[in-house]
């Protein structure tokens, strides 16, 4: 039996709440690590922060394939791989540390 397109609207709707929130959690997770890791007093644009989180993802993923956060993910939304962004930036120069 198909499922009148109400129905999957309604599915559709109550998996994108449990998405936006499962990525809520995982950014404040991640913003905390980040903020212990003294991330939060770096002045750094948000460009090369994010190549360095993706550099990261794949170094803890073995170097297999792309990180997972999305393309243009500008919304801060994605907080992927935050976990050693204060490393990753003294090894790219750190340009913006006090």
């Amino acid at each position: 039996m198909k499922k009148p397109s109400s129905k999957i609207r309604e599915e559709i709707a109550r998996l994108q709440e449990q998405l936006r929130l499962a990525e809520t959690r995982e950014a404040e997770r991640i913003g905390r690590i980040a903020l212990r890791a003294g991330l939060g007093e770096i002045d750094i644009e948000e460009a090369p922060l994010q190549t360095a989180f993706e550099e990261i993802a794949r170094r803890f993923r073995g170097g297999k394939g792309e990180a997972a956060g999305r393309k243009n993910a500008g919304d801060g939304r994605i907080a992927g791989a935050a976990t050693a962004t204060v490393e990753a930036g003294a090894a790219a120069g750190n340009g913006g540390k006090a």
